[in-house]
């Protein structure tokens, strides 16, 4: 989709009160995954619609480090691409995190099929990741739920 649709769709998500950001999240580690620990620092949800599956089903995980700038910096930037994120179709949560070892980023993407997952890693938002991550940091995996 364009910037400027998913922009609209975001838009009306605000104004139908479907987007929340989740504060209780913040902080807590995440430790699945073996190479790190990671810390959450933002999580957005969007509420599904009648239309949609009860429950995702299809987790998108994408981990990288930015080319430039310091930690703190990226972690306010993140805030940008928000509303093209949660333009996306089949778009359920983003959790945002750092590792604390290594200083990896990572998101944690829940859409309501594999789908949906499968088409975010050509978007619009991740191709501004793309640019913005050191080249061969970036790597991703898609798990159905």
């Amino acid at each position: 989709m364009k910037p400027l649709t998913l922009m609209a769709r975001a838009s009306l998500f605000f104004f139908q009160r479907r987007i929340r950001f989740e504060n209780d999240a913040v902080g807590k580690l995440f430790c699945e995954f073996e190479e790190d620990d990671y810390e959450v620092f933002r999580k957005v949800i969007l509420d599904p619609k009648g239309d949609q599956p009860k429950k995702p089903g299809a987790v998108f995980r994408v981990t990288f480090i930015f080319a430039r700038f310091n930690i703190p910096t990226n972690k306010k930037l993140s805030l940008l691409p928000i509303p093209f994120i949660i333009g996306q179709p089949g778009f359920r949560s983003k959790t945002w995190m750092i590792g604390k070892k290594t200083g990896t980023f990572q998101g944690l993407y829940e859409w309501d099929t594999v789908e949906s997952a499968k088409d975010y890693w050509n978007s619009f938002p991740m191709r501004l990741m793309k640019r913005r991550s050191v080249p061969k940091s970036l790597h991703y995996e898609i798990r159905s739920t």
